[in-house]
């Protein structure tokens, strides 16, 4: 057979699968939860906003794909457990848990204070572990599941924005840890670390920069900018949400199985290291 044909008719075993995407609403979240409705994954749309969680969840339905949406602040414990009760009132079960609900600084050493770092730390790194603690007891009982958690590349090519670095250090921590003591579950945990990514968030920064810099405010030349300095990678490009989101949706699949405790990276080899 044709390998790329081959490939292209490649079944990722997904159908029928059930997904919480965290932070789905905008963004790699909003690229991965689409990627998983192409594949027949039923996923539930989370958020803060309801309007934009509705617009997503609306888009994949008119795909021909399976969306619901679920609201809430992963920050607390009250509003994580309202959003995984809503979560499992929809699905019954979770299959796949892709925590990727976070939030970017742009503190460095010197004008972070430790309450930031707490908040921060909060945010990125407790609210992935309030989500799966809430999960894990039904997914055990599935004896089958997925938890992917987006990281990012600085968390082992740290940058001067310390605290938010560091938090992404902690997610790939906390999935080799899981993974560990996930062993002879079913389940497998890994993570994935996008380097620079498109999104509306990236490029509010790119301007940010570009203003500073005295670049103007065309973004296309901004970007060049960038990709000649602190973006610049061998693949020579920016990423797309798409990049990481075909990344995601194979590790969710049963095709993946021998795929565990791992950190992916999707950053054009930005990372000039081995692992």
């Amino acid at each position: 057979m044709d390998s790329k044909l081959e490939a292209e008719n490649m079944d990722l075993q997904l159908k029928g699968k059930r997904a919480l995407v965290t932070g789905s609403s905008s963004g790699i979240g909003e690229g991965i939860a689409k990627a998983l409705a192409q594949e027949g994954v039923t996923v539930v749309i989370h958020g803060r906003n309801e309007q934009q969680a509705s617009r997503v969840a609306g888009e994949i339905i008119a795909a021909g794909g399976n969306a619901f949406v679920a609201l809430g602040d992963l920050a607390t414990d009250k509003g994580a457990e309202q959003v995984i009760h809503k979560v499992l009132s929809i699905l019954g079960a979770v299959d796949i848990l892709v925590n990727n609900a976070g939030t970017y600084s742009i503190s460095s050493w010197m004008n972070s204070t430790p309450s930031q770092w707490l908040e921060l730390y909060n945010i990125n790194v407790v609210s992935m572990i309030r989500t799966t603690l809430l999960l894990l007891p039904q997914m055990r009982e599935l004896g089958w599941g997925r938890i992917i958690n987006i990281a990012s590349t600085v968390a082992t090519k740290p940058t001067s924005v310390a605290d938010y670095s560091a938090t992404k250090a902690a997610n790939l921590n906390l999935t080799v840890s899981l993974a560990q003591e996930l062993a002879g579950t079913g389940i497998a945990v890994n993570s994935v670390s996008p380097g620079s990514i498109v999104t509306p968030r990236l490029n509010n920064i790119m301007l940010q920069i570009g203003l500073a810099q005295g670049w103007g405010t065309d973004l296309e030349q901004i970007q060049h900018h960038m990709l000649q300095g602190m973006m610049k990678n061998p693949a020579d490009r920016l990423g797309t949400v798409e990049d990481v989101a075909h990344l995601v949706t194979f590790l969710c699949s049963p095709l993946a199985d021998y795929i565990n405790g791992a950190n992916l990276r999707v950053d054009g080899g930005w990372v000039p290291t081995v692992n």
